[in-house]
């Protein structure tokens, strides 16, 4: 029958935390908001998905040190027992193209365990709108 549902509470708890380990720049906070067996799932081609708890807080401190003064504003949150979706403005200085700043809208999806932590993650973003802003020498626009 699979885990039982999570009251809608929790999850909205579970992705609250996250969200704030996330603009904390914490590398063991954002991974102690996810289960062991988590899976964090990119749908755009710049993106890397990677399954396990460890293997994702391996690569957390590249993350966070290339995405220089990352900020996720949630622009809507919307929240169904153990799901989430998550609409967001996320803004970085990307340090590996000479600190150049991106703003980008994107959604996550999530799955919240009966345990509070979060089991899978899906990313939604555009990454041909991050190559524009890389390459051109206007403004961010998002």
């Amino acid at each position: 029958m699979g885990e039982p549902l999570l009251s809608s509470e929790l999850t909205r708890a579970a992705v609250a935390r996250y969200v704030a380990a996330l603009n904390a720049h914490d590398a063991d906070a954002i991974a102690a908001c996810v289960s062991p067996d988590f899976v964090n799932e990119h749908t755009s081609t710049l993106g890397r998905d990677v399954t396990g708890r460890d293997r994702y807080r391996a690569n957390l401190a590249g993350f966070l040190a290339d995405f220089a003064d990352l900020h996720y504003a949630v622009e809507d949150l919307i929240v169904e027992d153990g799901r989430a979706a998550l609409a967001y403005r996320m803004s970085f200085t990307l340090v590996s193209a000479g600190r150049k700043p991106v703003r980008i809208r994107g959604v996550f999806r999530f799955r919240v365990g009966a345990h509070g932590l979060i089991t899978h993650r899906t990313d939604y973003w555009d990454s041909g709108e991050v190559h524009r802003q890389l390459t051109e020498p206007s403004a961010p626009s998002a």
